[in-house]
């Protein structure tokens, strides 16, 4: 798909990621739109069909979502499933019947079965039920999959899925009560060193691993697959390095400034045990390989929290 000069809508274009993928569009000539909740409330269908007649998009990148971490993941589970399965749906069907060239589902690792081996691999998807604390959402997200092969299968509709691992970088979320891991540290010692406090306390036995790929590699992991790939099977992106929990609250802390304890509470969720995935495909298929250094991302995320946190 030749980029330069298409009509974009990137769902959830406000977000987190979204800001960067509208960004990564934009430099390669493509009209973008990143349509609001307050515009179009896209778990409505009278709104997803009004968007589609509104914009009239070539190519549709579909990232909106209701997502948070462990905690939200445990208090919200029913919204979680709901809105998430209703924007998949609906706005995959939409843009369908509007027909739209490409469709752009972002999917998640969550869906991934919880002891699957490390490293993960797309053809393991199916192999076991996901890790329970965030099982709604990531089965949600895995109907993006099921919807695009059936559309594909019976409209011969264009509809590719990705597979991103846990992100990070600058505008992530720091609001503690739905935060995932690296902003939720890197605000507890910010804040433990402005109030000197002795101690930060953190999730689990930080035993647990996870991939990191900071967000605007994973932008450009978009862009590269919107323009290369066309197949109808899952892609991993990410990073393919896995880091302890512990070991990355360590880090935090260094970068930081807190010298105090970093103590760990058993007594809360882990969640997966390991995350770590295959990246064969991603390179392989639309030659995405990350590039940025894990600490100078972790450094650049600080950097912007310092300045934005006001």
């Amino acid at each position: 798909m030749t980029l330069a000069s298409k009509r974009v809508v990137v769902t959830g274009g406000s977000g987190f990621l979204g800001r960067h993928v509208v960004a990564a569009f934009q430099t390669e000539g493509c009209a973008v739109s990143a349509p609001r909740k307050a515009e179009y409330d896209l778990t409505h269908e009278a709104d997803a069909e009004r968007m589609y007649a509104d914009l009239q998009p070539d190519l549709v990148v579909h990232l909106a979502a209701v997502v948070g971490g462990i905690g939200a993941n445990r208090e919200s589970p029913g919204r979680f499933f709901f809105e998430n399965v209703m924007l998949g749906a609906l706005v995959m069907e939409q843009a369908r019947r509007a027909g739209v060239e490409k469709f752009v589902g972002i999917g998640t690792i969550c869906a991934y079965p919880k002891l699957a081996p490390v490293p993960f691999r797309e053809q393991d998807l199916w192999n076991g039920y996901p890790e329970e604390t965030n099982a709604p959402y990531g089965i949600a997200k895995k109907m993006l999959l099921v919807q695009g092969q059936a559309y594909r299968q019976q409209y011969g509709f264009n509809a590719i899925h990705l597979l991103p691992v846990n992100l990070y970088g600058p505008h992530d979320n720091f609001d503690p009560q739905s935060s995932h891991v690296i902003p939720a540290l890197i605000r507890k010692c910010f804040e433990a060193v402005e109030r000197g406090a002795p101690a930060v306390e953190c999730w689990g036995t930080g035993n647990a691993t996870r991939e990191f790929l900071f967000v605007e590699d994973c932008a450009r992991a978009i862009v590269l697959a919107s323009e290369r790939y066309d197949g109808p099977e899952p892609v991993n992106v990410g990073a393919g390095f896995e880091i302890r929990i512990r070991d990355l609250a360590g880090l935090v802390a260094e970068l930081t400034g807190f010298t105090g304890q970093l103590i760990f509470d058993p007594s809360k969720p882990d969640g997966q045990p390991r995350r770590m995935l295959d990246v064969t495909r991603a390179r392989e298929l639309f030659d995405f390989t990350a590039t940025t250094d894990f600490r100078a991302g972790l450094e650049r995320t600080i950097d912007w929290y310092r300045t934005h946190r006001t």
